[in-house]
Formats: C-alpha cells, structure tokens, sequence
C-alpha cells in the first residue's frame, strides 16, 4: 500500500526531504514505486511537486530537496499503484479548487466499488486520472461544497469536521481508507488500516501521530527525510510508518483528527 505523510506547524517551516531517506521509501526499502508527489500550502495556494519515477530513481527529488520551501502545512504521498496505470494523473497528493482556495488530498488504501456508490456522488468535481483515491477526493468535494459556496468567509471547523468524518464512516465500507485532506485551514487525518509489511495483514493502525512542542535551539530539529527550523514551533506529525524511534501515537480504526498550526484541535 501506499505511504502517507503530513505536517502542521505554528510558523512556517522548511521540510526538506532528503535524497536518501525518500528513496528508501520509495523503492529501496519497501515496494512504493509507482510516484511520489509533496505539496506545501501557502495561503489559499499550494506548491505541489509529482513525479511517476519512483522516488529512488526520480531526478526531480533533487529538485526538491535543495528548495527550501516553507509551509505550515505539508502534505506528501508515495504511491504503489493498485487502481489505474502509472500516470501523473494519478499521482497524489491531488490538488482542487473549492471556495476560492486550493484543497489537497492523499489517500492510501483500496476502496472497491466506489464508482458503483450512489452516495458518493462527484457533482461538478470530476476526476482526471482513474484512481479510487481521486474519486474519494471529488465525492468529498461535493459534500463540503455547500458549505464553501454559502459564503465569502471559511466554514466553521465543526461543520466541516462533521463532513469529513461522516464521509469517511462511509468510504469505510469500500476498504482501507487512511487519508489526509487539507483545506488550506485546518489539516483532516483518517486512521483505518493497511497492510503490514511483516506479515502482508490488513489491520489498524492507518495512521500515526506525534505532537511536538519544539523550544528554540541552536540549530535545526532533524528527523530522517524532515528537517524543521530552529523557531518555537509547535508541530503535528502524521505518517503511514512511524519515521522516529519516538512515541508516536497509532490513531485507532475509524478515528478523524483535526489539527491547524501545529496543534490538535479537534
């Protein structure tokens, strides 16, 4: 299955992935060949880098290692592909406009069926590439769309919570569902399960979380493929496989937490 990652900060923050960990993700140490992509929001917008080759080959990895981008929230995906063909259409995280802003979504799983849904209907967001993650992204789109198109100002966080947290109890049903959604306000994670690498079974956890309250040091806080700066910052990790040997915490099957600038808030 696909790896997941994702980071909400106080300030914004340089994450820089190095050449050699994202690799090891992304062909030398696991079978996540089949693309990469990062995006790092900024405002209503997004800096979105995506590439088919798998991360240990891609040339465009050295790209973004060197660039030094800040965001306070950053959303990345690694893809083994298990719906649609190897393309950049179908290379996550996927990006969307709703609301005058752009939204992201990664999602790692295998939802079967989900065309055949009469719930989860697209409306006016229709997919560009042939993935069951995007569909999942159009269908939520359309469920907050009422929401975003009422007013100029940003939906409050317990309306849009509910949203995404009924949304995902029902892409549930389809298969393992873990995603990660941003609306370039508040980042949306979805612990369910995936497959284990030890011993190929489907269980939870999907997700992991730390939470981070970072005091000012004399130079960068590094952990393997992240790098934040050395500013107070509070910081919410997310990630498919834990990166550190800290305590992450596994969100249980089915959980939603909300987090905005670097703090869990929901």
């Amino acid at each position: 299955m696909c790896e997941l990652f994702a980071m909400s900060s106080s300030h914004p923050a340089t994450v820089t992935y190095s050449m050699r960990e994202f690799a090891r993700h992304g062909g030398l140490t696991s079978d996540h060949v089949d693309g990469w992509g990062v995006a790092y929001v900024e405002d209503r917008d997004v800096r979105v880098f995506r590439d088919t080759d798998a991360a240990a080959e891609s040339p465009y990895l050295q790209l973004v290692s060197a660039v030094e981008v800040r965001s306070s929230t950053v959303i990345s995906h690694i893809r083994r592909a298990t719906q649609g063909e190897i393309a950049l259409r179908n290379t996550q995280p996927f990006a969307r406009e709703l609301g005058g802003r752009v939204h992201l979504f990664a999602h790692n799983g295998d939802l079967h069926g989900i065309d055949g849904q009469p719930e989860l209907q697209l409306g006016c967001h229709l997919p560009i590439g042939e993935t069951d993650s995007e569909r999942a992204f159009c269908a939520l789109l359309h469920r907050l769309s009422f929401l975003w198109r009422e007013s100029r100002e940003i939906p409050e966080l317990t309306e849009r919570l509910r949203v995404v947290v009924d949304f995902a109890s029902e892409i549930r049903r389809l298969g393992p569902a873990n995603f990660i959604y941003t609306d370039s306000d508040a980042i949306f994670l979805h612990g369910h399960k995936r497959r284990k690498s030890r011993d190929g079974v489907i269980r939870p956890p999907g997700l992991h979380l730390l939470c981070r309250s970072c005091e000012v040091t004399p130079g960068p806080i590094e952990i393997p493929g992240l790098a934040i700066g050395s500013e107070t910052q509070r910081v919410v990790l997310a990630a498919s496989v834990p990166l550190t040997g800290e305590g992450w915490t596994p969100l249980a099957e089915g959980e939603v937490v909300a987090a905005r600038e670097g703090e869990v808030i929901q």
